[in-house]
């Protein structure tokens, strides 16, 4: 078992998104082929957005730092650090409100 410092890998993965050409950086901390449950931090620097992609399986948005906002057809969601938001089971997209960091979490059938 091998604890990763939440805190410490939002502020490495801000920095170089910030400093990206896409204005985005991201880690997989859990999972990988074969696992059911995936763990990715992605930080996006203010005003970038994940454009809209499928939804990867049942879901959630972790905020770690800033404001992000979620968004579908069916509408959208704001969140900030501390909050918890379920990706609706369609496309939707990302958006840094501010510079920010997110924990995916994602439970895919094996």
């Amino acid at each position: 078992m091998n604890p990763s410092s939440l805190p410490s890998l939002v502020e490495q993965h801000l920095t170089t998104a910030r400093g990206a050409a896409g204005g985005r950086s991201a880690q997989t901390l859990y999972g990988g082929h074969g696992s059911a449950l995936h763990q990715t931090l992605i930080a996006l620097a203010a005003g970038r957005r994940l454009d809209e992609h499928e939804n990867p399986g049942e879901a959630t948005l972790h905020v770690l730092h800033g404001r992000v906002r979620l968004a579908s057809a069916a509408g959208s969601a704001e969140g900030g650090a501390g909050d918890l938001l379920v990706i609706p089971d369609a496309r939707h997209s990302l958006e840094a409100l501010e510079d920010a960091a997110v924990l995916l979490t994602v439970a895919k059938p094996r």
